[in-house]
């Protein structure tokens, strides 16, 4: 049940630790959200979280404690660049989009950066990341950048690499990022895609934390290739080799929004040096810097 986004009457009534009779009394007076399906009540169970803590009583004075002053999740380097010009005060900590959502989730973060990737579809993959935690019931999840990912190569691309079935098909070594990294994902799908898997790989080198830790490996031959953005790619001086746009979100609660530090970089998004950088650096589209893209 822990995971499930929808709960059942009984499940639901397990969830809130009361008698089914009583959940249908709550649902009889509207008093509860649910919807019906197909003749069945369903539970949301990030809108039953925020249903309880609207109703919790606080005593005065009482406040959420703040999570620190940190942006988690997937490192970018236009974020990076903006978070220093902007004089945000935010520290980075780059571990990877699912990493950086469970520690939002556990308040050890202020924003999470992220790019999911799934097989639905690219386009709402955050949200639907985002909506599936029920202890981000208060979460808003903003727009920063369309960006570039692609292959990594060696400067010049050498063995003429045309696409991800030539680097399949010729063995080159793969440099991998961690589990729940965003270019993680988008290379799993690819490579499901293609009818293969990261199993079937010829994978060198470490893990990379970052994708400028993996476009080192790339540069200094540790690996033959790997998946990153554009920016990552051209900073390193490698070749690129572009498979897809995605986006890269950033992921708050409600009341960070208003913090100085959010509000800092959230008003820095909306000015043309956001947009001149993102043109220097290759590989972005800003102009939905700053939408509110998701507000549970």
């Amino acid at each position: 049940m822990q995971d499930e986004p929808y709960l059942t009457t009984d499940m639901a009534a397990a969830y809130l630790q009361i008698k089914e009779r009583k959940l249908y009394e709550l649902v009889a007076t509207g008093a509860i959200p649910c919807s019906k399906v197909t003749g069945k009540w369903l539970f949301p169970r990030a809108a039953l979280d925020r249903w309880i803590e609207a109703g919790m009583a606080r005593p005065e004075g009482y406040a959420p404690a703040l999570p620190p002053s940190i942006v988690g999740g997937s490192h970018d380097p236009l974020l990076e660049w903006a978070l220093r010009t902007c004089g945000s005060g935010l520290a980075l900590l780059a571990e990877g989009s699912e990493a950086g959502l469970s520690r939002l989730a556990r308040n050890e973060v202020a924003i999470a950066g992220i790019h999911i990737h799934d097989e639905v579809e690219s386009e709402g993959a955050n949200e639907r990341a985002v909506a599936a935690i029920s202890a981000l019931h208060d979460a808003v999840v903003i727009g920063f950048v369309r960006r570039e990912q692609g292959l990594m190569l060696p400067n010049g691309n050498p063995r003429g690499i045309g696409a991800l079935a030539d680097a399949l098909a010729g063995g080159l070594r793969f440099g991998l990022r961690q589990k729940g990294a965003g270019a993680q994902l988008l290379l799993e799908i690819l490579l499901r895609r293609a009818g293969a898997d990261v199993a079937a790989l010829a994978v060198a080198g470490s893990t990379y934390a970052t994708g400028a830790d993996l476009a080192l490996g790339v540069r200094s031959g540790e690996v033959d290739c790997g998946i990153a953005s554009r920016a990552v790619a051209e900073a390193a001086g490698l070749a690129f080799l572009p498979v897809a746009w995605e986006r890269f979100d950033l992921v708050m609660r409600r009341r960070t929004y208003f913090e100085p530090g959010p509000q800092a970089l959230l008003a820095f998004m909306g000015t043309p040096g956001l947009a001149r950088q993102a043109k220097a650096l290759g590989g972005y589209d800003a102009a939905e810097a700053g939408r509110v893209r998701l507000n549970r």
